[in-house]
């Protein structure tokens, strides 16, 4: 055997190794890709019961009903088409309605939404992608914020005198 075949050897058995190792790694990892819709989405591709994937939008307005042992009923909308959520836990402080949100969870049968977990987003600079394309597209979002638009001081704004601000103003010299 010649020094170039067993360097082939060597390289071609490396290669092998390698896709190996990338199967392994991507067949591993492909229980915990989850997926994001819209709303619309779900309505329009049929989503398979028992599919998990994130749903995004709007908390729709009125539709919110709190119920026993922190059992929430409320609806997500991105103004085309409307899902339903039932969610048991705690709602994070933001979550209201005409709030953006995502939520994670599978579709039943039923094509109610059971969500395990609710993020709720404080406007929508932080929404996914897909959802703010819809909302600007009907018109509903809202560039620089409006009435719920968070209160942001200047750049230029005194701070207010505090142990740890003295406490940096001392470290820095």
């Amino acid at each position: 055997m010649t020094r170039k075949s067993r360097r082939l050897i060597l390289i071609a058995a490396c290669g092998a190794v390698l896709a190996l190792a990338l199967g392994l790694i991507l067949s591993a990892m492909s229980g915990s890709i989850v997926f994001f819709r819209s709303p619309a989405d779900v309505a329009s591709q049929g989503v398979a019961p028992g599919t998990r994937f994130r749903l995004g939008g709007l908390v729709k307005d009125g539709s919110v009903k709190r119920g026993p042992d922190q059992n929430v009923e409320f609806a997500v909308t991105d103004t085309n088409a409307t899902v339903p959520v039932q969610y048991r836990g705690l709602l994070p402080d933001l979550f209201r309605e005409g709030q953006g949100i995502v939520a994670e969870g599978t579709l039943d049968v039923g094509g109610v939404f059971r969500a395990d977990t609710v993020l709720a987003k404080h406007d929508e600079n932080y929404m996914p992608r897909e959802v703010a394309d819809a909302l600007k597209a009907q018109g509903r979002w809202q560039e620089g914020g409006g009435k719920d638009a968070p209160k942001v001081a200047p750049k230029d704004a005194a701070k207010p005198e505090t142990a740890d601000a003295t406490l940096g103003q001392r470290s820095e010299r």
